[in-house]
């Protein structure tokens, strides 16, 4: 016991002394190191007397606390006293300009993925995601597209592997019939996503951005198609009425198939949607092919339902009067500050936007 108080009332006096950190640390490297004094006393326990035992390891304890304390407590005092020495010493010279940010914008693309996503929740549709690198039965043979179709052509589509096996997705298809093979009817959905293609111009891009439809379910119609498509498009571009037109067409994977054009009209130079005589051709839909179906496990006799496929890019052209297709994709500021969404200014419902 003789000892443990030796040793406390050493370091006690130390430890009332005028200390740095430096030598706080090596106080506790010297008591609670591993060769330390304090815990040299702890592996000495069970040398001692049984009967002696638990008094010297209670006596142990409290010399351990206290000297622990009292570092802890002189750390304290250093580190305070050493932060209001620098207050006394530092000072803000509230005088100064202030430091200059850039604040991002919302990338046009992005904020019409938004806007399609909140218009079609509101009529129940669920937003689902899949893969850029897809296998070529998802992309092709499930969607019913024949082997000598021309959209399995290198020059149009990117593969991965020479087997063309893999490829990077040439549409947002692909997460329909993900989507059928995980689930069962009804489906009602929408998945919107970057595809490529190989070409390139002033309104085609290697990479764009779709948005595919699909709704599964009894009984569902043409008529259905057209109600859905009528809603969207009014609430997109904000209008109330719009011109709309179902022109026959041929898709892989719909049957009956159609395009469908809206009307418009040019005033100063500008794009009015629903006005005016001349038509535009914005998507592509129809009612989902019976081999579709199938080749997902759906019975086509109980299930049916509609598809529809969106280019997002031409959408936002559109909308916010861009004129070139690759301008989306050049990372230049200057356009994105021009055409880019404020994040601060944008409603949680993005309607009635403005830049």
């Amino acid at each position: 016991m003789s000892e443990l108080k030796k040793i406390r009332d050493e370091f006690i006096l130390k430890l009332n002394g005028k200390l740095d950190l430096i030598e706080l640390n090596q106080i506790k490297s010297d008591l609670f190191g591993k060769n330390g004094l304090i815990s040299s006393q702890f592996k000495k326990i069970a040398t001692i007397d049984i009967s002696e035992r638990k008094k010297f390891a209670s006596h142990l304890n409290v010399i351990k606390d206290e000297l622990q304390d009292k570092i802890n407590l002189k750390i304290n005092e250093i580190q305070n006293t050493s932060i209001n020495e620098k207050l006394k010493k530092e000072k803000i010279d509230v005088t100064l300009p202030e430091r200059s940010f850039v604040r991002g914008k919302i990338h046009p693309v992005s904020q019409t993925i938004d806007e399609i996503s909140s218009i079609f929740s509101e009529i129940g549709f669920s937003v689902e995601e899949g893969p850029d690198v897809e296998n070529e039965y998802n992309n092709f043979t499930a969607l019913n597209t024949p082997d000598n179709h021309p959209a399995r052509d290198m020059h149009d589509t990117f593969y991965l592997d020479d087997k063309r096996e893999r490829l990077l997705r040439t549409h947002t298809s692909p997460v329909q019939i993900r989507t059928m093979l995980k689930d069962k009817p009804p489906f009602k959905i929408i998945a919107p996503g970057r595809t490529y293609r190989s070409d390139s111009d002033q309104t085609h891009s290697p990479m764009f951005h779709q948005v595919e439809g699909l709704h599964i379910d009894k009984n569902i119609n043409m008529g259905h198609l057209k109600g859905c498509l009528n809603y969207f498009i009014k609430e997109f571009f904000e209008v109330k009425k719009i011109k709309m037109r179902f022109r026959p067409s041929h898709f892989p994977f719909t049957e009956p198939s159609a395009e469908v054009d809206i009307g418009y009209e040019v005033k100063d130079g500008k794009i009015i949607i629903g006005e005016g005589d001349q038509w535009l051709e914005i998507l592509g839909c129809g009612m989902v092919h019976p081999n579709v179906l199938k080749n997902v496990k759906v019975d086509p006799t109980k299930f049916q339902g509609y598809a529809f496929g969106i280019g997002i890019d031409r959408l936002a052209m559109l909308k916010y009067g861009i004129n070139d297709l690759r301008a989306f994709f050049d990372c230049d500021y200057r356009w994105l500050n021009h055409f880019g969404f404020d994040p601060l200014d944008v409603p949680t419902n993005y309607r009635g936007l403005s830049r």
